[in-house]
């Protein structure tokens, strides 16, 4: 089979090549997938750069322990350990792998059974593979340690990305002002999408517009929690689920001070993988929710599309075909 690997750190173009490798076999509690298609994130961006590398304790200090990138699959169920009791030969399955392992860049992987869910019949593979990642991110801020609390005024930071855009359909109900944040090609898409207001953090810092929300959600985490405080209003959330490391250690240090001054509640969300997945695929068919593609792009591209997924020039999540 092909797979997608890198035996060491550095730029994706330079060390992330197609190999020919072996088709591995299923574990007692695994699923054998033939991977139709594949999607692109923060992980992978960081696992193959080895960036920042406080992550190298985890990916491997000197040169990395997967060789083979990718947390979000969607597939087709091709052989299964002998105690995996929800999943047969010919399941059309979609899933985050994360929790347990990661190697989604191949024709092939082996994931445990507990990482993956049947897909909907109405949900294309290119959108299966979109859908298990960002949206639960964007769920679990919103609907899971926010309570699915009511707010009138939200900012995204990093809206045109996967999250964002899951976010805005999520948030979107006529009651709420959504403000998205980003730049490039994005900020058209958002516009069509109906964000009511739109920033170009180019030409614009929305931390000195003098504009407090009562929800700021951040895919990007690029400022510091001061600068962040200023756009909250008391008793207002903010939630991170990536960035900058050093905002982030910041952050957890100084939470409890906002939480005791301004009542202002600063968290890093942890993603439960999957947790979810089913309220997401309802939303989803009743045409409530919908997923922002780039691509679909050729397996063979796919460390040019890790690298311009880097540069921020996509729009919503990079989705690579496998088959």
């Amino acid at each position: 089979m092909r797979a997608a690997i890198y035996e060491e750190y550095g730029s994706p173009e330079d060390v992330l090549k197609i190999k020919e490798i072996d088709k591995p076999q299923p574990a007692d509690n695994e699923v054998l997938v033939k991977v139709k298609c594949t999607a692109i994130n923060d992980w992978d961006w960081s696992m193959v750069r080895g960036k920042p590398k406080l992550y190298r304790l985890m990916f491997g200090l000197l040169k990395p322990k997967n060789r083979i990138p990718g947390m979000e699959l969607s597939g087709v169920v091709d052989a299964i350990g002998t105690n995996v009791k929800n999943f047969k030969i010919g399941d059309a399955v979609y899933g985050d792998t994360s929790e347990f392992s990661f190697g989604t860049f191949a024709e092939y992987v082996c994931v445990n059974e507990k990482s993956i869910i049947h897909k909907p019949l109405n949900m294309s593979f290119e959108v299966a593979a979109a859908v298990s990642h960002a949206s639960l991110l964007a769920y679990q801020s919103i609907f899971g340690l926010g309570k699915g609390k009511k707010v009138k005024k939200v900012l995204i930071n990093g809206a045109g990305g996967g999250f964002g855009t899951s976010a805005f359909y999520l948030l979107k109900n006529g009651e709420t002002e959504i403000t998205g944040v980003d730049s490039g090609n994005k900020l058209s898409m958002m516009q069509k999408l109906g964000f009511d207001h739109i920033i170009d953090y180019r030409k614009e810092d929305f931390t000195k517009n003098g504009i407090k929300y009562d929800l700021i959600l951040d895919a990007k985490t690029n400022r510091s929690i001061f600068t962040y405080a200023h756009s909250l209003k008391n008793n207002g959330n903010y939630f991170t689920v990536g960035g900058n490391l050093n905002n982030l250690i910041s952050l957890l240090i100084l939470n409890p001070l906002f939480r005791l001054i301004g009542k202002k509640n600063f968290r890093i969300l942890a993603l439960n993988p999957n947790n979810g997945l089913e309220k997401i695929n309802q939303l989803y068919e009743n045409g409530q929710i919908k997923f922002i593609i780039d691509g679909p792009y050729p397996f063979e591209e796919i460390a040019e599309k890790l690298q311009y997924f880097g540069d921020a020039k996509h729009s919503g999540k990079v989705i690579i075909s496998i088959q």
